[in-house]
């Protein structure tokens, strides 16, 4: 209550009580509710103005509450986007996985089925290797011929002197003997391709024979397709026959001497895997 209502109530209060209306008593009794309203209604301003500001407080939290749960919100929506690219991702390895598993046992069967067959083939070499070995024994001996094996390749070097006549390509009939036992060996090997190559020395071929076979090239080539149309006509399949000239140029010894010189002009045959 105000103090001017308060004065006021208390002018009014002296009128009635000059007046003889109210007794001192019941004044001061009204006097005292009148106070204690006033504290009352005091206590319930102030109550009413705490719960104000609480209701403000409240209200600001709310207001932050709900911006979280938006933030939330779109951070769940993210995540939820995130783990569904992951599933795809997954399914996607998964399914990988799955043919590289596939993939990988094939190689591995196929990898069984070259390392059986490459087997084969070096027991196969190893079988002709030997069987030349045994027939060509006197010749190895004597240095005319040299039978190597490596890693599935068999190699038949034959010395130039068995087999031409110096600077000649046609395989005179001592050479043709020695052809033969070594054909005879060959028509029993299967899945082989055979190479004949031809090798010379490096010495430059000159006078009337230069008209002929102007380089070493063209000497090897001719020994070399001379061999193979031999071994074509004692049976070897000339599908799986090729002639190939190399001239000087892949020596096995140094052509600074003369013997040296005599390993370099040969005849190869050469057992190869077929492709």
């Amino acid at each position: 209550m105000s103090p001017k209502v308060r004065l006021l109530m208390a002018a009014g209060f002296a009128a009635l009580l000059m007046a003889g209306c109210v007794s001192q008593e019941e004044y001061l009794r009204i006097q005292t509710e009148a106070d204690l309203s006033n504290r009352n209604l005091t206590a319930l301003q102030a109550e009413a103005t705490a719960l104000r500001e609480q209701l403000d407080v409240l209200a600001a939290g709310k207001k932050e509450l709900e911006a979280q749960r938006d933030d939330l919100d779109a951070r769940l929506a993210a995540k939820t986007g995130e783990l569904q690219e992951m599933d795809k991702t997954l399914r996607e390895l998964r399914f990988r996985a799955a043919e590289l598993e596939g993939d990988t046992q094939m190689l591995k069967e196929s990898i069984a089925l070259l390392k059986r067959s490459r087997e084969e083939e070096v027991r196969t070499v190893s079988k002709t290797y030997e069987e030349l070995l045994g027939e060509m024994k006197t010749e190895i001996e004597q240095g005319q011929i040299a039978i190597t094996e490596l890693q599935g390749k068999l190699t038949v070097d034959v010395v130039d002197k068995i087999l031409f006549d110096s600077g000649q390509a046609e395989v005179k009939p001592e050479g043709l003997k020695v052809l033969k036992r070594v054909v005879e060996i060959l028509k029993g090997v299967e899945d082989k391709t055979v190479r004949v190559e031809g090798h010379t020395d490096n010495v430059p071929i000159s006078g009337s024979l230069a008209k002929r076979y102007p380089t070493n090239w063209e000497l090897s080539a001719a020994r070399a397709i001379n061999v193979a149309r031999y071994l074509q006509k004692e049976g070897l399949d000339p599908v799986l026959l090729s002639a190939a000239a190399f001239g000087e140029y892949q020596p096995v010894a140094d052509n600074d001497t003369p013997e040296g010189r005599a390993k370099n002009r040969r005849i190869a045959i050469i057992l190869l895997p077929k492709e």
